[in-house]
């Protein structure tokens, strides 16, 4: 199973970290980072599969693709703002990690604004007319 190959790594990376953050912190900070992204990019092959999936469904049920885009495009944003606040925390930068997740919040919010539009459209439209 892949996630005990996973865990595996990040338990040898964390004990290597423990035994050298006392000596060279910097390279303790470097192997985490760099533990950190081999797993994210271990798993974008992954989530590549998990796309496909979700445009055939899409194509399928007749979804326009710019929905799909932009939700798929969302999911991106807060994964990879949460991957890059983890990265920051674990240089001890909480306040920058904050800032991070606050920008990956934004992003979402810029990018949701199109599909509320439609949704509030929608629901007006279904509301009869009337006074």
């Amino acid at each position: 199973m892949e996630i005990i190959q996973i865990v595996g790594l990040a338990l040898i990376a964390t004990v290597l970290i423990l035994v050298v953050r006392e000596q060279k912190p910097m390279f303790a900070f470097l192997l985490a980072a760099f533990t950190g992204i081999f797993i994210f990019l271990y798993l974008i092959g992954k989530i590549d599969a998990v796309i496909s999936v979700l445009e055939d469904l899409a194509d399928r049920s007749g979804i326009p693709s710019i929905y799909l885009k932009t939700i798929l495009k969302i999911i991106g944003i807060a994964y990879i703002a949460e991957f890059g606040a983890q990265i920051v925390r674990d240089a001890g930068q909480e306040s920058i990690a904050s800032k991070v997740e606050f920008a990956g919040k934004v992003l979402i919010l810029v990018m949701a604004v199109p599909i509320i539009s439609v949704i509030v459209e929608t629901v007006i439209g279904l509301l009869p007319a009337g006074g």
